[in-house]
């Protein structure tokens, strides 16, 4: 790996955990749309809403650092993609706004009948969403953008059959993570009728998304044959049997209603297809592009790098902390278990500190003084293990 790929790693990173975590976001939105009317639609579109309020803006977060760090790392391509995906981008950032408004203004609601209004538009914009993006990424894999402003069709770059079928798996596949996550909520604020009718959901939902992911392979074949050829021969074969296996696994585990570690496999599932066209792609990145030749000047990559992996130490915690506080749902009883196991983290705590420390130190200076790519490589890896160290211990500090 070089530095010149480091930036663009991150990026497919952050793409998938935009998919994970905003796709069922987008997903409580489905199944608000097709809920119908009624007291039972009632308290699936209060249980969405109350299950995703707390954490929906902060999954935004991940789409805004995937369009920055490309942005800076890879300016030709991002203006390339940007002016030929300009319509599908703008609609998917009206439904942005309009799923911002609609959070804002279903508090205001006087009348069940401004409560659905403002619910359909809700609905409607989390459909609108992640369909564009998934068009956009259609259109990328599908080698239908090359250098140039535009630098492909205003219509046809996503108006195809690969753009099609990948935006409707960006619909399915958000429905079967909303689903999969809502039943797991269900359980956990005690709920069981609601976590039976989102179980039944969970389970059609992974049946038609796996579907629609044949279906695609199929268009693949067709459509974009040489990325059908590296997905299923090349290297990305193993990420796509990997997320085949974690899909079926979902499908065992929420039929046992074990819907916490089938929240964790669902999230697989999706990540790894992500993962998958990255590795697929590569090392194209547009039609008439590698990576290499997109790339930013060398002390531009090596700021990227830097403030990402400087970002990550503050940012995962601040999630981490996010996330725990709104699966509690309450801290009662929470003051116990930190107390018992807090003597135990501060040996942890110490420990990673200085391993953050030193992991820096050493990625620092094996990438801006080496000039070997195994050196890079080091580093790389020695600044991976300084985010995950310095993660570590920021999220066990004792704040006294």
């Amino acid at each position: 790996m070089h530095v010149y790929d480091l930036p663009l790693a991150f990026a497919v990173v952050g793409l998938a955990l935009y998919a994970v975590l905003g796709g069922a976001d987008f997903g409580a939105g489905f199944w608000q749309l097709v809920a119908g009317r009624g007291e039972q639609a009632r308290k699936i579109h209060e249980h969405s809403h109350q299950a995703m309020a707390p954490v929906w803006e902060a999954n935004h977060v991940w789409l805004i650092f995937v369009l920055t760090v490309v942005w800076t790392a890879y300016p030709a391509a991002f203006g390339s993609i940007a002016s030929t995906f300009s319509i599908p981008l703008f609609l998917a950032g009206i439904g942005i706004v309009l799923r911002r408004g609609a959070y804002a203004l279903r508090a205001g609601t006087a009348t069940p009948r401004e409560r659905r209004r403002v619910d359909m538009v809700f609905a409607l914009s989390s459909v609108l969403t992640p369909f564009a993006l998934g068009t956009v990424v259609g259109g990328i894999a599908s080698a239908r953008v090359r250098v140039g402003n535009p630098g492909g069709s205003l219509a046809s770059s996503w108006l195809n059959p690969t753009s099609l079928a990948i935006g409707a798996l960006a619909v399915a596949s958000a429905a079967y993570l909303a689903a999969v996550f809502l039943s797991d909520a269900a359980v956990r604020d005690r709920h069981p009728e609601l976590a039976e009718r989102f179980r039944r959901r969970a389970l059609g939902a992974g049946v038609a998304a796996g579907v629609v992911a044949l279906a695609g392979v199929v268009v693949l074949r067709i459509d974009a044959h040489p990325l059908f050829t590296y997905l299923t021969q090349g290297s990305g074969v193993h990420a796509l049997i990997v997320s085949f296996l974690a899909g079926v696994a979902t499908l065992a585990l929420v039929w046992r209603r074990r819907y916490a570690p089938a929240c964790y496999s669902a999230a697989l599932a999706v990540a790894t297809t992500v993962a998958g066209w990255a590795l697929a792609q590569q090392p194209r990145f547009l039609a008439d592009l590698t990576i290499k030749q997109a790339a930013a000047g060398y002390s531009t990559q090596i700021a990227v790098v830097v403030a990402v992996l400087g970002g990550a130490v503050l940012l995962f915690p601040s999630l981490a902390l996010l996330f725990r506080l709104t699966l509690a749902r309450r801290l009662t009883g929470q003051e116990r278990l930190a107390a018992a196991a807090h003597q135990s983290l501060r040996t942890t705590t110490a420990r990673s500190a200085r391993l953050a420390a030193a992991s820096l130190i050493a990625g620092i200076g094996l990438l801006t003084v080496a000039d070997a790519g195994w050196a890079h490589g080091v580093g790389a890896v020695s600044l991976l293990a300084f985010v995950a160290c310095g993660y570590c211990a920021l999220l066990h500090d004792d704040p006294a």
